[in-house]
Formats: structure tokens, C-alpha cells, sequence
């Protein structure tokens, strides 16, 4: 009975471990932006820690990251060409983004 206890405790605190980390993301990023990107390792695109750490300590980072979005290219990470926009986020969703990168710096 202990044991069951103690498991159904931990599962229930991983989980809401779990909740805290991914509530911070957009709820659009994965769709829209998971296909290249994630959090920690490069896929297609570089991470999104990766990114934050380019633009760590620049007051207009939000600004340069939407502006790079919106725009499209390889931004110098030389990985690829992101097309304009990524995969159809709107002006809206692509300040959120950047926001939340510009967030994840240490």
C-alpha cells in the first residue's frame, strides 16, 4: 500500500513538473515551429536556447528575432533557409515566440 502511495505521489509531482516547463511554451509553437525547432537540440533549425543565448543581454533581441522571423533566411546559423513567416505563424504568434526565447536565456 506504501509503495502505491509513494509512486502515485511522484507521478503526480513529475507531472506537474512536467506541466510548469511546457505551460511557458506557446501552445501554437509546436506545430508550428516544433517541426524545426525544439528547446535543446538543433533539428532542422537551431534550438530555441541556442537562439536565446545569440541574443542574451541584447535589450532589442524581441525586435531582431520577429524581424528575422517574419523576414526568413539562414540568420548566419547556416543550417538552412527558414521561409518567411516559418511554417505560417502569424505577427502575432511570431512576438510571442520571441518573447518566450528571449525568456529561456540563463
Amino acid at each position: 500500500m506504501k509503495s502505491i502511495i509513494s509512486c502515485t505521489i511522484i507521478t503526480f509531482s513529475l507531472t506537474i513538473a512536467g506541466s510548469a516547463f511546457a505551460a511557458d511554451m506557446p501552445p501554437f509553437a509546436k506545430a508550428k515551429c516544433g517541426v524545426c525547432h525544439t528547446v535543446e537540440k538543433k533539428l532542422v533549425g537551431p534550438s530555441y536556447n541556442d537562439i536565446s543565448a545569440k541574443y542574451k543581454g541584447n535589450p532589442d533581441a524581441v525586435n531582431k528575432i520577429v524581424a528575422s522571423v517574419t523576414k526568413g533566411g539562414d540568420f548566419g546559423w547556416k543550417l538552412g533557409k527558414m521561409p518567411p513567416k516559418g511554417a505560417g505563424a502569424n505577427d502575432a504568434e511570431i512576438k510571442t515566440m520571441a518573447e518566450y526565447i528571449v525568456s529561456l536565456a540563463k
